[in-house]
C-alpha cells in the first residue's frame, strides 16, 4: 500500500512550517529602545521564561546555534515518529486490511533504517565535538580573574596590573547578597536574590582567563549569558576562557548544592569598553596607595 501523496505533502509542509516559527523566530531580537520589551529585564532571568540568555561570549553563540539546530532535529524525528505511528494505526487497522501481508523480511528497509539513525547522529556530534573542543581551546589571556568559592559568598582578585607607584599590584573583594529588604526607597530597583555589594568589572573584547576554586565545600561558578559553568572546587585550581562581545550586566547564581544558603550566592558581572576598564582600574589602584 503506498503512502497517499496528501499525507506526504501535509507532512513536509508542517516540518516547513515548525522549523520557520521555531528555529527561525524562536526568540525575538532584543530591540533596547522598547521599554516594554525584554530591554527592561535587561540579561536577567525572568518569569516564564522559555528561551535562552541573549549571547553575551563567542561560547553561548555557539551553545545558541547548536540549540537551534539539535531542536529542529528533534522536531523532525518527533513529527515523522508520530505520522508515522498514525498512519500504521489508521491505514493498517483490521478494518481496512481483512487480509494479512506476506511482507516478512527486505534487506533494503534494514540498510535504510539502520543507515539513516547513523546519519542523524553524524550530524548531531559534528557540530557538538566541534563546540566543545572550540570552548576548550586555550589561549593566551590578557586578564586573568581569580574566583573563590566560600559558604556563601564569592571572592575575587585581578593581579595583572601594575601602575605608577608599585608593580604586581591586586584588587581583592567578597561579593554578598545584597538584601533588598534593608535597603532605603532611593535604592529600589536591584533585583532580588540576584544583585551583591560589589559587582565585578570585566573588559569586553578582551581575552580573559577564570581560575575558579573553593575554599571549603563544591561551588559551580555560572553566567548563563557567557554560557560559563566552572565547578569551584576545593584544592583544585579549573581554568575557563572567556571574551565578552558586548557591554552589560550579567547575572549569575552558584549552581552546585553547597549548603542551606546555596540559593544566596549570585554573581553580578559589568562588562565595560576596554579604555573605562583600564581606567577604572588604575584609579582604584591609585586609591589605595593613596
Amino acid at each position: 500500500m503506498g503512502i497517499p501523496r496528501k499525507d506526504t505533502i501535509l507532512v513536509f509542509g508542517a516540518w516547513a512550517l515548525i522549523y520557520f516559527i521555531y528555529v527561525k523566530k524562536f526568540k525575538k531580537p532584543r530591540d533596547p529602545n522598547d521599554p516594554n520589551g525584554d530591554s527592561l529585564f535587561g540579561d536577567t532571568p525572568f518569569e516564564f521564561q522559555t528561551h535562552l540568555h541573549d549571547p553575551a561570549s563567542i561560547s553561548m553563540e555557539g551553545i545558541l546555534m547548536f540549540n537551534k539546530h539539535l531542536l529542529f532535529l528533534v522536531i523532525v524525528i518527533v513529527m515523522f515518529v508520530g505520522w508515522l505511528l498514525v498512519f500504521t494505526v489508521y491505514y493498517f487497522v483490521e478494518y481496512h486490511n481483512k487480509f494479512s501481508s506476506k511482507f516478512v523480511h527486505s534487506k533494503e528497509l534494514e540498510i535504510v533504517w539502520t543507515s539513516i539513525p547513523a546519519l542523524i547522529l553524524l550530524l548531531l556530534a559534528t557540530p557538538s565535538f566541534t563546540l566543545l573542543y572550540a570552548m576548550d581551546e586555550l589561549t593566551e589571556p590578557e586578564l586573568s580573574l581569580k574566583v573563590l568559592g566560600h559558604q556563601w559568598f564569592w571572592s575575587y582578585e585581578i593581579s595583572d596590573f601594575n601602575s605608577c607607584q608599585k608593580s604586581e599590584q591586586n584588587l581583592k573583594y567578597v561579593c554578598y547578597m545584597m538584601v533588598i529588604d534593608g535597603l532605603p526607597r532611593n535604592k529600589y530597583g536591584y533585583f532580588r536574590l540576584l544583585e551583591t555589594n560589589k559587582r565585578v568589572i570585566l573588559p569586553t573584547n578582551t581575552h580573559l582567563r577564570l581560575l575558579v576554586s573553593a575554599a571549603d565545600v563544591l561551588h559551580s561558578w555560572t553566567i548563563p549569558s557567557f554560557g560559563l559553568k566552572v565547578d569551584a572546587c576545593p584544592g583544585r585550581l579549573n581554568q575557563v576562557n572567556l571574551f565578552i562581545k558586548r557591554i552589560g550586566v550579567f547575572f549569575g547564581q552558584c549552581s552546585e548544592i553547597c549548603g542551606v544558603n546555596h540559593g544566596f550566592m549570585p554573581i553580578v558581572i559589568v562588562a565595560l569598553p576596554t579604555l573605562q576598564f583600564h581606567t577604572y582600574i588604575m584609579s582604584k589602584l591609585e586609591l589605595s596607595q593613596s
